[in-house]
Parts: C-alpha cells; structure tokens; sequence
C-alpha cells in the first residue's frame, strides 16, 4: 500500500523535484501548482498527506488549510515557508496545519517530517481509550471528548495531548513532548510546545495542564 501525497507548491522546479524525491522513497506522489488546484485534489482525493506552500497563487495555503479543516478533513498537512518571519506560526496552527518548515529546508529533514507525521497516524487495532475524570481520549480513533462533547483537534495538539495523557499526573518535560511529538530534526523555538499547550487549554479546560515550571507540565486530576 502506497501512502498518497499531495505537494501544492508554485515554484515548478521545486515540486517536480520532491515529487521525484518522494517518488523514489516509495510514495505516490501528485502536485498541484495553485491554491484553488490543491484545494479540489485535497478534497476530492484520499491523501495520507499534503505539502502545502503558504505563498499559492489563487488561494494561499492558510486558506486552503483553513477550508480542508472546517470541511472536516483531518488529512496531516505540512506547511512550507519562504522565509523566517513570513510565517505566523500562531496563525498556521490556528488554521490547523500539523508542522512547518522553512525554505531553504534540507530534503532529509523534509523526508523526516513527512514520516514523523505519517507515524502518528492511527494504526488499526492500537491503544485504548483513556479516560481522566471528564476527558476521554481514543488513540486509536484519534478522538477527545470532554464532558461527552467531542473536542476537534489538530493532528499535533492530539500528539501533545497523547504525550500527557498515557502519563496522568505525572510531569513531562516540553523535550520529551518535542522528541516525541516533533521528531529529532526539529529545529525551530523550543517554545513552540507552549503555543500547543495553551491551545490545547483554549480548547478543553484552562485548568487540565498545568504548568510545573522548569519542568515541564502536567494532567491535572480534575476535582
């Protein structure tokens, strides 16, 4: 069974030369060279994964990610960057985009981003369910619900919480979460583990992570 990827990148040269890449590491590959293109092959096609880059003619890539996910597409989506500051990265997690890398990016680390995400994705038959106090979360099914409500996650707030939850109150430290959740090649802001945190609390209960400082954090039994 081959993994299907989808690169959406306009700079021609650059997408065949992933597309071949990939190709050669054992992935079907397609491209598409603009938003409004990436957005219908997205949608239209079971992708196990999609590049998306932000600066797209027709529809940028916060766009596009934007509509996959409100549409209900939960597909990993790997977001590239031209250069460092283009990229709000508050913004690209908002729209739900699962990890990003900047141009120029090395072609291992790339390699090495699409297969730590592709890991994360369910394996048939895996872990339980865990449930703590009021939250309940399926690893499997890759679900979170809280209160019988179910809470949509981005494929890395789920990582996040995963890290947490199969260790309740005990503390994990953010470079355990970035070890697991982001992989080894990671080179960007250690921080970026807060950014999650704190949308991870947005989203379930201010009080269920707490923060040991210079620790790392923790699930809170809730009272």
């Amino acid at each position: 069974m081959h993994m299907r990827l989808l690169i959406v990148e306009d700079e021609k040269r650059l997408a065949l030369s992933l597309a071949k890449g990939l190709t050669a590491e054992g992935f079907a590959v397609d491209v598409a060279h603009d938003g409004r293109e990436g957005l219908h092959r997205a949608t239209e096609g079971a992708y196990d994964l999609v590049i998306l880059d932000i600066m797209l003619p027709g529809l940028n890539g916060y766009r596009v990610c934007a509509a996959l996910r409100a549409a209900g597409h939960d597909v990993p989506i790997l977001m590239l960057t031209a250069k460092d500051g283009e990229y709000d990265e508050a913004e690209g997690l908002d729209t739900g985009a699962d990890d990003y890398l900047t141009k120029p990016f090395s072609y291992v680390v790339l390699v090495a981003r699409v297969r730590a995400l592709l890991r994360r994705r369910p394996r048939p038959g895996a872990s339980p369910v865990h449930v703590h106090g009021e939250l309940k979360v399926d690893t499997a099914a890759r679900r979170v619900f809280l209160a019988g409500d179910e809470v949509t996650l981005t494929a890395k707030e789920f990582a996040v919480l995963e890290q947490l939850v199969v260790r309740p109150g005990e503390v994990v430290s953010k470079a355990e979460i970035l070890e697991h959740v982001w992989d080894f090649a990671y080179e960007g802001d250690p921080n970026i583990v807060e950014v999650y945190v704190s949308a991870l609390r947005r989203k379930l209960r201010p009080g269920l992570i707490r923060t040991v400082r210079g620790a790392g954090y923790r699930l809170e039994a809730e009272r």
